[in-house]
């Protein structure tokens, strides 16, 4: 099993925009949509009510390390 840590700069976000950790949770391990970022880092997508939760991952074999989230406008970035 893969573990999953979130920085500390991610919990602020998390805070910043009252992001619940099991919605960060869900988003890594049930995404909408995965895409590839800059450093090699993926962009875990999870359409919600009226809003895309965005969450930033830098992974190996073994860890899933969440960079940052955000909420963006659902329209600003399709699935």
């Amino acid at each position: 099993m893969i573990k999953l840590i979130i920085v500390k700069h991610a919990e602020n976000r998390m805070r910043e925009y009252d992001i619940p950790e099991g919605l960060v949770i869900n988003a890594v391990q049930n995404p909408d949509n995965v895409l590839d970022s800059y450093k090699g880092r993926k962009i875990y997508q999870k359409k919600l009510n009226g809003y895309m939760l965005r969450v930033i991952v830098e992974e190996d074999k073994e860890v899933k390390k969440v960079i940052t989230v955000y909420k963006a406008r659902s329209g600003r970035y399709e699935i």
